[in-house]
């Protein structure tokens, strides 16, 4: 299946398919330098396929940390000063291979390596499915996830789901929260036929059928970042769930899609407050437990120190929090919410997690 972007220009091409790498050299034949940047768990698992690259087309490789630990301005300033002994011109490409921490800090030092070189994107995940489209790229702060970096297309994005087959069920539980998030921006079909394909674990598992719901995901994610690719207007609604839950990663270490899937059941209550919706709470509770996401974390979470990670958040204006919330199943709306809102539909999302 191939995708391409249709801005009114630079645009880049989107292939997912089983053995997508077997195309990456019309990409990557023209450049005088390639750095492959791989994430330490794909080189361990994948190494001959990497080192065939690399030695296919004479690359430097570069093996960095698996996860969020490589998206500090420390850990940046190491690896670019590392790119810049090399002598390296413009006329070289980055390729991230690997998950979406990786794609994020590759797609920055591209922005900022000599003012700018190309890359491209080699997802091996789920989750990357999502952050390798969309040219937002970027590290974490002290303050918060996310809060240095830039919006920087990649030159194309090469999805090969032969990756997946190695992936722990952590790692599709993580992923599966941005294929679910995508269904619920779409419509109410989409997330019936999503949770009736994927039911429980052994279901999701499997993966079966995964590479159609890859697609319209991304399908689904073009038809908003086309229209607003800097996030002024309708791009916002892809943070479904990442207000709070991307507090919740920060300040206890999750993986990514096992926060945002904690903070899509939070925006549902706090839709039914604010918006005075009627959502079904204990159905979402239930379907997170029926595919065995480890819920244990939310008895720890404590409202005011989440609060204030929130207070960071990038959609954030001089009014306070902004969420994106469900209007209905396919209807997000971007809205201000207050501290005495929040603070109510914390202390009932508690209720549905009590021991």
């Amino acid at each position: 299946m191939k995708l391409e972007t249709t801005y009114k220009s630079n645009n880049y091409p989107i292939i997912i398919e089983h053995h997508a790498l077997d195309q990456l050299h019309e990409y990557i034949k023209n450049y005088q330098d390639v750095v492959l940047v791989i994430d330490q768990k794909v080189e361990n698992e994948w190494s001959h396929i990497t080192d065939f690259i690399a030695s296919e087309h004479e690359a430097h490789k570069l093996i960095i940390p698996s996860g969020e630990t490589t998206k500090t301005l420390s850990f940046y300033e190491e690896t670019i000063e590392s790119l810049l002994s090399k002598q390296l011109t413009r006329n070289t490409c980055l390729i991230a291979i690997g998950g979406g921490a990786t794609g994020d800090f590759t797609g920055f030092l591209a922005a900022t390596l000599l003012r700018g070189v190309d890359f491209i994107q080699v997802p091996t995940t789920i989750l990357a499915h999502d952050s390798s489209v969309g040219g937002k790229v970027g590290i974490n702060s002290k303050h918060g996830k996310n809060l240095i970096g830039a919006f920087y297309r990649p030159k194309a994005v090469i999805y090969d789901l032969n990756f997946l087959s190695t992936l722990p069920y952590s790692e599709i539980l993580s992923g599966y929260a941005e294929v679910y998030k995508h269904a619920l921006l779409n419509d109410i079909e989409s997330v019936n036929h999503i949770e009736a394909q994927y039911s429980d674990e052994q279901a999701l598992k499997s993966l079966d059928e995964i590479e159609y719901y890859l697609y319209k995901g991304v399908q689904t994610k073009l038809n908003i970042i086309v229209e607003d690719e800097k996030e002024s207007n309708v791009r916002k609604f892809l943070n479904l769930g990442h207000t709070f839950g991307h507090a919740v990663e920060y300040k206890f270490k999750i993986p990514h899609g096992h926060a945002v899937m904690i903070g899509i059941v939070f925006q549902f209550i706090v839709a039914n407050l604010a918006l005075n919706k009627s959502f079904n709470i204990a159905h979402y509770v239930n379907y997170l437990s029926d595919l065995n996401y480890p819920l244990d974390i939310v008895n720890d979470l404590e409202f005011d120190s989440l609060y204030q990670l929130m207070l960071n958040d990038k959609k954030n204006d001089e009014q306070g929090v902004q969420m994106v919330l469900l209007n209905d199943i396919g209807d997000p709306i971007v809205k201000h919410v207050e501290y005495t809102t929040l603070s109510k539909a914390f202390a009932t999302f508690k209720t549905y997690f009590n021991k």
